[in-house]
C-alpha cells in the first residue's frame, strides 16, 4: 500500500508517515479503555475492600490502638479442610485473627483478647512488654508472613500468661492453618523459581504446629469444660481425630472417630464428617 504521507520528510515530519487516517483520537481510546477498566474494577473485589481498622483497648497497658479485621458479611465461606480450616472467597480471613497491641506487645486471637487477669497482665509486662520493640502496622493488608508472625507472638503470650491449654492449642492450630495457606498461595502462583526446599520447610513447620495442637487438645479434654474454643465436645472430638490422622496416628484417629459415631447427641453434620474421615483412613 502506498504511503499517503510520503514527502512529509522534507518538512521534518517523517515520523508522521505511519499515521492512520481514520484512527481514533488517543484520548478517546484511552478514555474508552479507562471506562472499561472502571466497569471491570467495580466488580473486582480486592483484599483492601474487605478489611478495616478496628479500635481496641489493650487489657494490659490500657492504651488504645487499631488492628485490621475483616468486615462482617463481606466474605463468603467456600469450603473447609478436614481439620475445619475455613476457606473464604477473596481473602484468607485467618490472617486477621491475631490482635497485637503495638504499645506493649500483648497479642491474642480475637476471641481471647479481652480475657485478662491482673496476674496475667503483670506476667506479660514483665516478660514481653519489657523487651518489646514494636510491630509494623503501616501496611494496607497483612501478608502471610505478617499474619504468621502475629500468631506466633500470640502463642508466646499464651505461654507467658499461663493461659488454658485449649487456648494454646487453638493458637497452634490457627498458625498451622496460616502456614498451609502460605504454601497454597506460593504453589498457586506457579512461579518457575518456586523453592521446593522452602515448601518442604514450611510443611514441616505446619506439622510441628499440628503436633502441638493435637497434644494440647488431648490434654485439654481431661482438664477443661465444654464448649472449648467455641466448639462443642463432638466437634472437638472430630477435630482431634483428624489431627491424629494428619500426624499418622491412625489407631488414635480411629478411636476418636468412633466416639463421634456412637454419640447419640452428636448432630448429623459432624457424624457425616466423621464417616468421611473413617473412609479416608481405610484408604
Amino acid at each position: 500500500m502506498a504511503n499517503l504521507f510520503s514527502g512529509l520528510e522534507a518538512f521534518g515530519l517523517g515520523k508522521m508517515s505511519n499515521l492512520d487516517v481514520y484512527a481514533k483520537d488517543e484520548k478517546e481510546k484511552k478514555k474508552s479503555s479507562e471506562d472499561g477498566d472502571a466497569a471491570s474494577d467495580k466488580t473486582k473485589v480486592v483484599e483492601t475492600d474487605i478489611i478495616f481498622d478496628k479500635s481496641y483497648t489493650c487489657p494490659v497497658c490500657d492504651k488504645e490502638f487499631k488492628s485490621k479485621t475483616v468486615k462482617t458479611g463481606k466474605v463468603k465461606l467456600i469450603s473447609a479442610d478436614t481439620d475445619l480450616r475455613p476457606k473464604y472467597q477473596f481473602v484468607d480471613s485467618l490472617k486477621y485473627d491475631a490482635v497485637v497491641c503495638p504499645h506493649c506487645g500483648y497479642a491474642a486471637l480475637n476471641r481471647f483478647f479481652n480475657y485478662m487477669t491482673s496476674v496475667q497482665a503483670r506476667l506479660i509486662k514483665e516478660h514481653i512488654s519489657s523487651s518489646f520493640k514494636g510491630i509494623n502496622a503501616e501496611s494496607d493488608i497483612y501478608t502471610y508472613d505478617d499474619a504468621i508472625t502475629r500468631h506466633k507472638l500470640a502463642l508466646v503470650n499464651t505461654i507467658v500468661k499461663k493461659s488454658k491449654i485449649s487456648e494454646r492449642a487453638y493458637t497452634c492450630l490457627k498458625t498451622a492453618w496460616l502456614i498451609r495457606g502460605k504454601v497454597e498461595a506460593l504453589v498457586s502462583e506457579g512461579s518457575e523459581k518456586l523453592d521446593k526446599d522452602m515448601i518442604k520447610q514450611l510443611q514441616a513447620e505446619e506439622l510441628e504446629f499440628i503436633t502441638n495442637a493435637y497434644e494440647g487438645f488431648v490434654e485439654a479434654f481431661s482438664k477443661e469444660m465444654f464448649p472449648m474454643c467455641g466448639m462443642d465436645e463432638h466437634t472437638m472430638t472430630y477435630l482431634v481425630a483428624d489431627l491424629a490422622r494428619r500426624l499418622g496416628k491412625h489407631d488414635e484417629a480411629s478411636r476418636w472417630i468412633s466416639k463421634v459415631l456412637i454419640a447419640r447427641d452428636a448432630n448429623e453434620r459432624i457424624k457425616a464428617k466423621a464417616r468421611e474421615l473413617k473412609e479416608m483412613l481405610k484408604n
